[in-house]
């Protein structure tokens, strides 16, 4: 009878194998579910030095396109190359750290005391237009202005903070930067052994499309930057606006950071040269935006040309979205981020999955 009952088909087993199949489903779901939110968790803990990190590989991938085109008009191997660059890199901002720094650290403390004396002078002339009162109430008390410059270093942090941090952080970059464009391979080649071997192919035209544009967007940047601020700093002298010097350096530096940063360079220098005169304050918003405009109708489209074309819509909504998780070092990386996750979404999301090819002169 055992024997009888036992060669009888299983009756429950077909109605058993779509439950244990929606089981099984179910539970692949929750785990990425689960995943997915400690991965955002993880990110959300880790942003400064993910962050860092991120500044680190811009630093290397551009020392590594730097050693290339020496490497490809001189013959000679791409280390030594990139040993030449790093001499040359450290050689001239030593020096030219050496030459100037007497002359930067002098104006930089005179930068401090001028702008709040500036507001003080802007609020007194805004008081005298009945007009204008309702512009010298938004302004902030010279005090507090001097608050907000002091405390802006310091919070514009990417893993340290304060002044001995924000050298630090120059510090990481420039070491891991060298360690990465020293051997690129080995990094790239760990990071696509993390990918599944079918996809490991794909994996390595993603990384070298966004290490190729990331490397033409920086290097016609870097140019721009070195442009605007000899451009600013000579302009100014011209003008006669004092403080020309450490101008036009913010004016560079903040010159990679797309739209707002020119702005956040014009309002220090638009303040000193309204405590000469508001003619001299109308000069020099002129020379901002005579600068801007070259920038932006000639070196900006030389740098798209070849790299990624970002909307500028689309730039400011990410400098917006980054800087309000992120702060200053979120703004400042918004672009180069942008830069990285258009290549990931289209080549991964546009052409593979919904199989849409995208053309390289495609500028949608």
């Amino acid at each position: 009878m055992n024997e009888q009952m036992s060669t009888l088909p299983d009756r429950d087993e077909p109605e058993a194998a779509p439950k244990r199949k929606l089981m099984k489903r179910t539970a692949i779901i929750d785990g990425i579910g689960v995943l997915f939110i400690l991965g955002l968790a993880a990110v959300w803990f880790a942003a400064d030095a993910l962050l860092l990190l991120f500044a680190c590989v811009l630093f290397s991938v551009l020392l590594y396109k730097l050693s290339q085109l020496v490497a490809r008009h001189t013959g000679i191997k791409r280390p030594i190359a990139l040993a030449i660059v790093v001499l040359l890199l450290f050689a001239v901002i030593g020096l030219g750290g050496w030459a100037m720094a007497p002359q930067i650290a002098e104006q930089s403390n005179k930068l401090a005391e001028a702008v709040p004396q500036s507001i003080g002078k802007l609020q007194e002339f805004v008081q005298q237009h009945p007009i204008l009162q309702r512009l010298a109430s938004e302004l902030p008390a010279p005090e507090e202005a001097v608050k907000q410059m002091s405390s802006m270093m310091p919070n514009a942090g990417l893993f340290f903070t304060g002044i001995f941090g924000a050298i630090g952080n120059v510090v990481i970059i420039m070491v891991v930067g060298i360690y990465f464009a020293a051997s690129p391979h080995l990094y790239t080649s760990g990071f696509v052994k993390l990918v599944p071997q079918p996809k490991r192919p794909r994996a390595r035209q993603v990384l070298q499309k966004m290490g190729g544009n990331l490397s033409s967007w920086l290097l016609g940047t870097s140019v721009s930057m070195l442009i605007v601020g000899v451009v600013t700093s000579v302009g100014l002298s011209l003008l006669g606006v004092p403080l020309a010097l450490i101008l036009g350096i913010i004016a560079g530096l903040l010159d990679f950071v797309p739209y707002v940063g020119p702005i956040m360079a014009g309002v220090p220098a638009v303040l000193i040269a309204f405590s000469i005169s508001p003619d001299m304050a109308l000069y020099v918003v002129l020379l901002f935006a005579g600068i801007q405009v070259v920038q932006g109708y000639i070196l900006q489209p030389m740098i798209e040309s070849r790299a990624v074309d970002l909307p500028p819509a689309l730039i400011i909504a990410m400098q917006l979205v980054f800087g309000t998780l992120f702060g200053f070092a979120g703004v400042a990386l918004a672009t180069p981020l942008t830069a990285a996750l258009k290549v990931i979404v289209q080549m991964l999301y546009v052409e593979d999955m919904l199989g849409d090819k995208i053309e390289e002169d495609d500028k949608s």
